[in-house]
């Protein structure tokens, strides 16, 4: 009897090993799909596309608003935060382009330093 005991509680022993074994694996897997879906959403969120890929679209979002002139505007990226500096020709296109740059994936922030253009006064007269 007690070898039948013997080998019961043998039985049991490995069974119990085998179980957490399995628990033990299947939390790991978990954990390692958890850990791919948090570099995937990361990857998606804002502020981790390159700077200058963050740039050539502000400039495209730029060209994209009507009757803007964006030939003497300079952009600035550092880790998503845009800065517009130079001049437009009409004080209606600062905002326009601040608006513009706000719309680009990646873009977290927009330092607008943009400024109007004054004309000579001869020349408007």
């Amino acid at each position: 009897m007690s070898r039948n005991g013997a080998n019961g509680m043998s039985g049991a022993m490995l069974f119990v090993a085998i179980a957490s074994c399995a628990v033990q694996a299947s939390a790991q897997t978990g954990a390692n799909a958890a850990a791919v879906t948090a570099q995937r959403v990361s990857a998606s969120t804002p502020g981790t596309r390159p700077d200058t890929s963050i740039v050539r679209d502000v400039r495209r979002a730029l060209r994209r608003v009507p009757e803007l002139d964006d030939s003497a505007i300079h952009i600035r990226v550092s880790r998503g935060v845009v800065t517009l500096t130079g001049s437009v020709p009409e004080s209606w296109q600062i905002s326009r382009a601040g608006n513009a740059a706000r719309s680009v994936l990646g873009v977290t922030a927009v330092t607008n330093r943009l400024t109007e253009k004054k004309g000579d006064a001869a020349a408007s007269e």
